[in-house]
């Protein structure tokens, strides 16, 4: 048999392998589907009717009228008392994360034009909701006796407005920037996964010999087991980005050979890896296992997905720079959110060739001892 049928042999036993065992189809559509709804609707960075304590000292009509600002906002749920000692308690009985304080004489500083100060009182064992809570009260704040200065006939003094304006994503959402990472966490495991047991289970069964006895180039016999899961990464990639779109409405300014540009360069490096523990351990269980911490870890940890790099220790962003995932997460999110910039896409996609490469390049050669 030639070469070149021998691939064509090779390609449609693991095709055939495949269609024989349900797992491999539900590792691609079902697990895919799992992971995109956990990560989308569980990972939140939003903050939303935060649990706030208000103490009311005036009980003016400015003061009241404060009060019915926050009430209406929807970053706070309001939870009034008297005073402050109760709200304290509740803090730390975790029940509220923050407590306003409006003080006495506030109506009448703020009709005579020197008004007094709101005490913000945050919890600091949580700094990222008290400084959301910190930034959204001092946010209210402004625009609230902004509003009444005006209605004063112009009698305030002229402040300076800063007015941010966000580029891409215009309301902040965090899910626009955590899907597009949640998609890169997915492809990572499916494809550690996908080939982690093929070359093992070959071992274990005793048929590798076989495969090896053919006339077939190892170089070529890589490839012909590699290409079905490359097509069954696609796969899970296109699922994914369209339940990204339709299920959590993300615009999509880029284009799909981009795309398939990043996603073929990714799925290069993680398939090719999960082969390499495949051929290295020749033990389906080892083998599963390995892929899965190795595929999972360092791309949900090291990937800036939740943690920015820049903020890491000097060696953990060393550390950073082989894993794949660090170089799909800023091409995916600049292709939901920002559009093609090549610029950005092709050195990526060339590490991650890169990656790809070394692996196949390894795998052949932990294959190839096998025949010596």
């Amino acid at each position: 048999m030639s070469p070149r049928g021998a691939t064509a042999a090779v390609m449609a036993k693991e095709w055939a392998q495949i269609w024989r065992d349900p797992s491999t189809i539900g590792l691609v559509l079902v697990l895919p589907l799992l992971l995109m709804f956990l990560f989308g609707s569980a990972v939140s960075l939003d903050t939303h009717a935060t649990r706030t304590g208000l103490v009311d000292r005036d009980r003016s009509a400015a003061s009241r009228d404060l009060v019915a600002a926050f009430s209406r906002n929807p970053y706070f749920a309001v939870r009034e008392a008297p005073e402050v000692e109760p709200l304290a308690r509740a803090m730390l009985a975790d029940e509220v994360r923050g407590i306003v304080v409006i003080p006495e004489g506030f109506g009448k500083g703020l009709a005579d034009g020197h008004p007094r100060d709101v005490q913000v009182l945050t919890d600091g064992a949580q700094p990222n909701t008290a400084a959301f809570l910190a930034g959204h009260a001092q946010g209210l704040l402004a625009t609230w006796s902004a509003a009444r200065m005006g209605e004063r006939g112009g009698a305030a003094k002229q402040v300076i407005q800063i007015n941010p304006r966000y580029r891409y994503n215009p309301g902040l959402r965090s899910r626009y920037t955590l899907v597009p990472g949640a998609i890169a966490i997915v492809m990572a495991m499916i494809g550690t996964t996908l080939t982690a047991l093929i070359v093992a289970r070959e071992y274990e069964r005793g048929t590798m010999e076989g495969l090896l006895a053919s006339p077939m180039p190892v170089p070529l016999l890589v490839a012909a087991k590699l290409f079905p899961y490359f097509v069954l990464g696609l796969t899970a990639t296109a699922v994914c980005v369209g339940v990204a779109i339709v299920t959590y409405d993300l615009p999509f300014m880029g284009t799909f050979p981009a795309l398939f540009l990043i996603s073929s360069a990714f799925l290069s490096a993680v398939l090719g890896q999960g082969l390499l523990i495949s051929a290295g351990t020749r033990n389906q269980f080892v083998s599963a296992q390995f892929a899965l911490l190795s595929g999972f870890l360092p791309s949900l940890l090291l990937s800036g997905f939740l943690f920015e790099i820049d903020s890491m220790p000097q060696p953990i962003q060393y550390l950073t720079l082989i894993v794949p995932a660090r170089y799909l997460i800023p091409s995916l999110q600049s292709v939901f959110l920002t559009g093609d910039i090549w610029a950005l896409f092709l050195p990526n996609a060339a590490i991650m060739f890169g990656f790809g490469a070394f692996f196949f390049w390894r795998v052949t050669k932990a294959i190839g001892r096998t025949i010596a």
